[in-house]
């Protein structure tokens, strides 16, 4: 299947009082995530991957014993993680559905103590990457990943993921990358998106 970008599920301006700003989902929708699309459409050309689902691409050529992934892998699973990201964010007050807040109660203690431990793993990520909160098996587990490896390569669902890459957040945040993280889990998460993860 060839990569398309989607449109965003909201206007550019859309999140702008809450602290991302037209200018970052321009540069972060409209440039970065093409690129990946672009990329990603000329390394399958021709291979076997090409007719391949999105999903299956990221689980076929991620290579856990690599230094760096291949070509065909960091644009599809960007590509990928992208498309969550746009869809997990979302303009005006989202409030948390009472069984996601069960449930992450159960796994981290409270609330608070999933946003701090999602945080930390956001800000200690080392240079690029992610921090997800995913489901593994029937547990809520807090993770980060370099680059563009994503939860799709250890079997794993996810249900929130926060883009810890500079070009996400240095608009708008310059290099305070812990608060870009508190503004992102207090003003800009869909709750109920993530919930319907679940």
């Amino acid at each position: 299947m060839a990569f398309e970008l989607p449109d965003l599920p909201y206007a550019h301006d859309a999140l702008a009082d809450l602290g991302m700003s037209k200018e970052t989902l321009e540069y972060h929708h409209d440039i970065h995530h093409k690129a990946y699309v672009d990329n990603g459409n000329k390394a399958i050309a021709g291979t076997e991957w090409e007719g391949k689902s999105v999903e299956e691409i990221i689980k076929g050529t991620y290579d856990p014993k690599a230094v760096a992934q291949n070509g065909i892998f960091n644009n599809a699973s960007q590509f990928w993680n992208h498309n969550q990201f746009w869809e997990m964010m979302g303009p005006g007050e989202s409030k948390m559905p009472g069984e996601l807040e069960k449930a992450l109660t159960e796994a981290f203690g409270s609330v608070d103590k999933f946003k701090e431990e999602f945080s930390a793993a956001g800000a200690g990520q080392f240079g690029s990457g992610w921090c997800w909160l995913v489901k593994d098996g029937d547990a809520l587990k807090v993770t980060k990943t370099e680059n563009g490896v994503n939860p799709l390569c250890f079997g794993q669902t996810a249900l929130l993921g926060c883009d810890v890459w500079e070009h996400s957040y240095y608009i708008d945040f310059r290099n305070k990358r812990p608060a870009y993280l508190s503004n992102f889990l207090d003003k800009l998460v869909n709750w109920e998106n993530v919930a319907s993860r679940m």
